[in-house]
């Protein structure tokens, strides 16, 4: 099977936390090109949430993509931890987005998630900060 192996940036955030919330992707290739870019509105949430969803709307996108591996870069210290399973999901508010991660996850051959810092996701950020 042909290896089809995407690179996602992703950013979630709410203004004032909780509050209204959007989330930003950018989605490419190894080769650095744009495949798909997401910018959305999802309504009142927290910054952790909105993290956990702005992944879970790029892993749907990249399975419709025809993807066999993914690199999820973002931000979010907390929820790399989380879903790399350093660290524990205590807040029920985010046990059933882990659930879906992992389960979009088990599609894919190869997953990684990797923590960077917030200058190399500036991407993504403008996508989620966009109004």
């Amino acid at each position: 099977m042909k290896k089809n192996k995407l690179i996602i940036n992703t950013d979630g955030g709410a203004v004032p936390n909780p509050g209204p919330a959007r989330i930003g992707a950018i989605i490419k290739d190894e080769q650095g090109k744009v495949i798909a870019s997401i910018s959305k509105s999802i309504g009142q949430t927290t910054n952790n949430q909105a993290e956990y969803q702005a992944i879970i709307t790029a892993l749907e996108k990249a399975i419709s993509l025809g993807a066999t591996e993914v690199e999820i870069r973002t931000d979010s210290e907390l929820v790399t931890k989380q879903i790399n399973g350093q660290y524990r999901v205590k807040e029920e508010s985010l046990k059933q987005l882990y659930q879906r991660v992992k389960q979009l996850q088990s599609r894919f051959q190869v997953f990684t998630i990797v923590h960077i810092p917030n200058t190399e996701n500036k991407e993504a950020h403008n996508l989620a900060s966009q109004h």
